[in-house]
């Protein structure tokens, strides 16, 4: 059933078109996930879908009992007001009055507020963002519109609105820059640009495959056009008489084949510049500790940084990540400890909440102020040319910062970053009000900089895309490394979590139970050697990223999981493990270890679950966006 249409919708701003003429509508139970580059109308298209905005020309039909409910990107709330009340306010009615609370306080733990009594102007943009989240999804409305619901959540918040929204009964209109999140929620993508809309049936993974097919159908389309004018030309050149009906007919065709407009070049942000050149010294952090009162952040912790370290830092909000990359930074001072920077260090700080920005300057003196000119791959070029790769053109360079949209003012800030020519990146939460596009520029970028990269971020296809260590906050201080991306990082926690975790005997055992072969010459391979050849097959993370795998998991594919948690420790045990297998006369049949073997990959499911959507993303190609 149809319960919003939008027909003809114009709507501009002062002199820039955000909906050009757009016919949109949303059916029962779709899941809708509105995509595009920063500044091209996405919030505007949800604000006036829910009637926060009015349009300019058009018309929208809203059946009669369908209920509406907005979460804005940046919520506000009376003064006074406490974390239980804001997220109940005006949810309160006959049916719900017994049980309302209780629901508030349950979704409020899963978004880490236990005190529901603490005032709402004492809390962050993050915290307030969370509560109108709870707020919103206990409002009964058929209509879910919500603007970036994954900003300031954590793996874990994320993970749980994920299975919360995929079981809505209702439709969702959003907004998100999370792609694992739009490939396990959405249905359709809704893709917003040049003031045009096109949707796309599926999730993230579909809309990759599907808008590569409509931009190779448009470029073949418009080759034909081009050719079919070429020859209608040369035939009006020929001096074509119009003293007959067909003749001017054929005229006509001509003129309207000349006035239509060529495919516009899809515009996308470069980034380019160049580090500078770094020494033998680092960053060395030696047994760091900060406590703010009773409460312990980080607790004796010590690391020196290598050359091209990629390291990502997850946990909690409020742990502590964006405290250890101030004491990086210089920032703040740790309790205990000391930092050591080398003298050739040039660090690029892209912190969490962009930094003052004079809202009266115009962006083209804002980039000034670093430089004139900026140095990059390609020799020197003016801070104005600078600003054109990041897609501001020169009426935007002249226009007041105050005019940018949210997205536009973290690019400009990025672009700041960069121009300063850092040789280390610590980059705190650098996905946040991104478009996906320009994240899959700068994943690019990163991908071939030369210099240390810091990250803390909660995009779990960032991680996995970037990093290649992992800092995992414990609690209590502690802050632990994993080898990998993210998803490195989730099969290894799976594994340790299980009540009887997998020796590496039993691998063994199983590889000989379902028969590994070699696959030059058939024959079978010894136990352990198939251990070895396995282990060795499961790809690091940034192969299986680049490289496309299958998305199913059959038997093969969960023992390689977990051959993967052995790998570190299968050499040192090779030749022990031999001489137990030869000595081990009590073997049971191939049968019994098999169902002990089901057993535990059933315990590891959950695993192999949570990798689904990424591998099917990368089935499909993660380059287009």
């Amino acid at each position: 059933m149809n319960l919003l249409t939008m027909e003809h919708i114009t709507k501009a701003y002062t002199d820039r078109v955000l909906l050009n003429d757009v016919a949109f509508s949303i059916n029962e139970n779709e899941k809708i996930g509105v995509i595009g580059i920063n500044g091209m109308g996405k919030s505007t298209l949800l604000k006036v879908a829910a009637g926060i905005e009015p349009y300019d020309e058009g018309k929208i039909s809203i059946g009669n009992q369908v209920k509406i409910c907005y979460l804005p990107q940046t919520p506000e709330f009376e003064e006074g007001t406490t974390v239980l009340r804001a997220a109940i306010a005006d949810n309160v009615n006959e049916l719900n009055q017994w049980t309302i609370e209780a629901d508030a306080r349950s979704m409020l733990n899963k978004l880490g507020f236990y005190d529901y009594d603490e005032k709402v102007e004492h809390m962050s943009g993050g915290q307030k963002k969370r509560i109108a989240l709870v707020n919103a999804l206990l409002t009964p409305a058929d209509i879910l519109v919500l603007d970036e619901p994954t900003n300031h959540l954590d793996n874990a918040m994320s993970e749980w609105l994920e299975e919360y929204l995929i079981g809505f009964r209702g439709a969702i209109l959003m907004v998100t820059h999370d792609r694992y999140f739009l490939d396990r929620v959405a249905t359709r993508i809704v893709e917003v640009d040049q003031g045009k809309l096109y949707s796309y049936p599926g999730n993230y993974s579909e809309f990759v495959k599907l808008k590569a097919e409509r931009q190779d159908m448009a470029l073949a389309t418009e080759r034909k056009r081009k050719s079919l004018l070429r020859t209608e030309l040369e035939w009006l050149g020929r001096g074509a008489r119009a003293r007959s009906t067909k003749q001017k007919a054929h005229i006509d065709r001509i003129k309207a084949m000349q006035e239509i407009k060529d495919i516009q070049e899809e515009k996308k942000v470069v980034l380019d510049s160049v580090a500078s050149r770094m020494g033998n010294k680092t960053i060395e952090l030696q047994n760091i500790s900060k406590s703010y009162g009773a409460r312990k952040l980080i607790d004796d912790y010590s690391y020196i940084f290598l050359k091209n370290d990629r390291i990502g830092i997850i946990g909690p909000n409020g742990c502590g990540k964006t405290t250890l990359l101030k004491i990086i930074n210089g920032i703040v001072k740790p309790d205990n400890g000391t930092i050591e920077i080398g003298q050739t260090i040039r660090i690029g700080y892209f912190s969490q909440e962009n930094e003052y920005m004079d809202a009266s300057m115009k962006v083209i003196d804002y980039v000034k102020e670093v430089g004139e000119y900026v140095t990059t791959s390609d020799g020197k070029i003016t801070a104005s040319q600078m600003l054109e790769r990041f897609l501001f053109d020169g009426a935007m360079q002249w226009s007041k910062i105050e005019k940018l949209s949210g997205g536009e003012k973290r690019r400009l800030y990025l672009m700041r970053v960069l121009m300063s020519a850092p040789n280390v990146l610590i980059l705190d939460e650098p996905t946040n009000d991104l478009d996906i596009q320009t994240l899959t520029i700068l994943e690019d970028y990163l991908d071939h900089f030369d210099g240390i990269i810091i990250t803390v971020s909660h995009d779990r296809y960032f991680l996995d895309r970037i990093v290649n260590r992992i800092f995992s906050f414990e609690g209590d201080g502690k802050v632990r490394q994993f080898e990998g991306g993210y998803s490195d990082y989730l099969i290894r926690k799976e594994l340790e979590g299980l009540d009887t975790e997998m020796s590496l005997k039993d691998v063994l055992v199983i590889m000989t139970a379902i028969g590994h072969h070699d696959e030059a010459t058939g024959d079978a391979v010894d136990p352990v050697s198939a251990a070895l050849i396995l282990a060795d097959k499961t790809d690091v993370r940034r192969n299986r990223v680049q490289n496309p795998v299958p998305a199913t998991f059959d038997i093969h594919d969960r023992v390689n999981y977990a051959a993967l948690s052995t790998k570190l420790t299968i050499q040192k045990e090779k030749k022990v493990i031999q001489m137990e297998l030869e000595l081990d006369d009590e073997i049971c049949t191939v049968m019994d270890y098999f169902e002990i073997f089901l057993e535990r990959m059933i315990m590891c499911r959950r695993a192999a679950e949570r990798l689904d959507c990424k591998f099917k993303l990368i089935a499909n190609g993660n380059k287009m966006c």
